[in-house]
């Protein structure tokens, strides 16, 4: 491919990645709106239901996120009762978010989104092509990460 062609957007690798991102975003955002949730809290959940307790900046590094972007997130969170904020004991400027119980609660009524997602995906992208693109993003990912 060369010219001008490189510049139509049938070409470019970065439009069907956005357009997938908000496809499958908009997906989540009825099952999510059941359990009172955004798409970002519902990523910052997942995070903390694999390892509770985390500051601020090992969330944002798991999610390639930045603490000015967390920070709002984490603070409507802790108002819903989702998650609390402490400061760190051994240093002051680290601040420790931890499930509230409503935030441990939440984990059994998301146990069925990834399979309700999945249901309305596999009869045109079946599960073994959803399992391959996966791992080809997150090798993506790290390759443009490093």
């Amino acid at each position: 491919m060369k010219g001008e062609a490189m510049l139509q957007l049938d070409n470019q690798l970065c439009f069907p990645l956005y357009a997938a991102s908000r496809m499958v975003t908009k997906l989540y955002q009825p099952l999510l709106e059941k359990l009172g949730i955004t798409y970002p809290q519902y990523l910052i959940l997942l995070v903390l239901w694999e390892n509770d307790e985390l500051s601020v900046n090992e969330i944002g590094k798991k999610l390639m996120l930045e603490t000015n972007t967390l920070t709002p997130l984490l603070k409507r969170m802790e108002v819903k009762g989702i998650v609390k904020r402490t400061r760190s004991k051994s240093d002051e400027r680290r601040v420790i978010v931890k499930l509230a119980d409503k935030g441990g609660a939440l984990k059994q009524s998301a146990l069925c989104i990834p399979l309700e997602l999945l249901e309305g995906m596999t009869n045109q992208f079946p599960l073994e092509r959803v399992g391959r693109l996966r791992d080809d993003l997150n090798a993506l990912l790290k390759a443009l990460s490093q």
